[in-house]
């Protein structure tokens, strides 16, 4: 068996979802902590992610690092995995 391989245990995957959800309705993450907790939770690399979503490499490592000022289509296209789309939400409380 390949010890890569982990054993998935879908009862903490769907705990770390629904926290991810609630987080975002509670407007507690910006778009770079967003985009990467949605990249982990998919179990995907840098360049897994962006290839599966359609963007460049360098785009998604500028988003996570919250260096780029990527395109309301580049977002859509990273949060339409999760059923999300780019919308106005009230600023966080600092």
């Amino acid at each position: 068996m390949d010890k890569r391989i982990k054993k998935i245990d879908h009862d903490l995957e769907r705990l770390a979802r629904d926290q991810f959800y609630e987080a975002v309705q509670r407007g507690e993450l910006s778009f770079a902590e967003g985009v990467k907790q949605i990249r982990k939770l998919s179990k995907l690399t840098q360049p897994e992610f962006a290839k599966h979503r359609g963007i460049s490499l360098g785009a998604l490592r500028q988003i996570e690092s919250a260096t780029g000022n990527p395109q309301v289509e580049t977002l859509n296209k990273i949060a339409e995995v999760f059923g999300l789309e780019v919308g106005f939400v009230m600023k966080r409380k600092r």
